[in-house]
């Protein structure tokens, strides 16, 4: 089965028929274990990865650090499930050290990420304090290296 999901998790438009080839297995062996994989919610869902930076679609991509008080009985997992839902949230952690919550979101403009953190993810009662981080330039991003080729434009190659 981690054979598998290693091939999905590196290209999620294989068919289960070339996963079956490159594995040297049966197709409906290979089909039945990733229909099994999406009904056990080991498999989450399958998304395209996209270099935006090659679009006309602007976008700025902030990493915030967020200090909380947890809730009684609840520990983080209230105020992170009223956090998640903002549209502006890509990823949302739970994290050890100096900070609580390792936050991830994007908006069209830097104002946009700022007006976020101000308006909607500051006053809520359990945040302490926010530190905000802008992404300048992706290097490498969820095992794609985004490298640079001779013209100075970025372009994607899989590990």
């Amino acid at each position: 089965m981690i054979d598998i999901l290693k091939l999905l998790e590196a290209d999620s438009t294989l068919t289960a028929a070339q996963i079956a080839a490159l594995l040297h297995r049966d197709a409906a062996e290979v089909a039945a274990v990733i229909a099994d994989c999406e009904k056990q919610g080991i498999i989450l869902g399958y998304k395209a990865k996209i270099d935006w930076d090659k679009t006309d679609r602007e976008t700025v991509t902030a990493l915030l650090e967020v200090k909380v008080t947890p809730q009684r009985d609840n520990g983080f997992d209230r105020v992170a499930e009223r956090v998640y839902q903002y549209d502006e949230v890509e990823s949302l952690y739970l994290m050890s050290g100096s900070y609580d919550f390792s936050i991830l979101i994007t908006g069209r403009t830097l104002k946009e990420v700022a007006l976020f953190v101000a308006e909607k993810l500051s006053p809520l009662d359990s945040v302490t304090s926010v530190s905000t981080h802008f992404l300048l330039r992706k290097y490498k991003e969820n095992g794609m290296i985004y490298p640079q080729n001779d013209e100075g434009q970025e372009r994607i190659t899989l590990l």
